[in-house]
């Protein structure tokens, strides 16, 4: 199993869940409203939240989880639907995943995902 996490503009949300929500086999998505700051440290971002004398960026994170056979092909979706040509499109990562556990039935590995 692997473990999809992705930082991405807002406003590229819609798009980006609409692409996963079509995708056969996924079982379901996280998303959570995040801020930080990369390379560029937030320097001459028009959206930026300064806190503690410190400027963030606002972006998106997705959380999702797989079979180890789709991840390449929702990273895929990710990025072709995240990407604006724009600098701080934002990353996406992969991990593995070692267990998974549905805590209603107690089920184990790929199937509780």
């Amino acid at each position: 199993m692997k473990e999809i996490k992705a930082y991405i503009k807002p406003h590229m949300l819609s798009r980006v869940a609409m692409a996963l929500h079509g995708l056969e086999g996924l079982t379901g998505l996280s998303v959570g409203k995040v801020q930080g700051f990369g390379r560029g440290r937030a320097r001459g971002e028009p959206r930026r939240i300064v806190e503690d004398q410190v400027e963030y960026v606002p972006h998106v994170r997705l959380e999702l989880f797989c079979r180890d056979d789709m991840a390449d092909g929702i990273v895929a979706l990710i990025q072709e639907n995240a990407h604006t040509g724009l600098k701080g499109d934002g990353k996406i990562y992969v991990s593995e995943v070692l267990e998974a556990v549905r805590i209603s039935t107690g089920e184990r590995g790929a199937p509780a995902v």
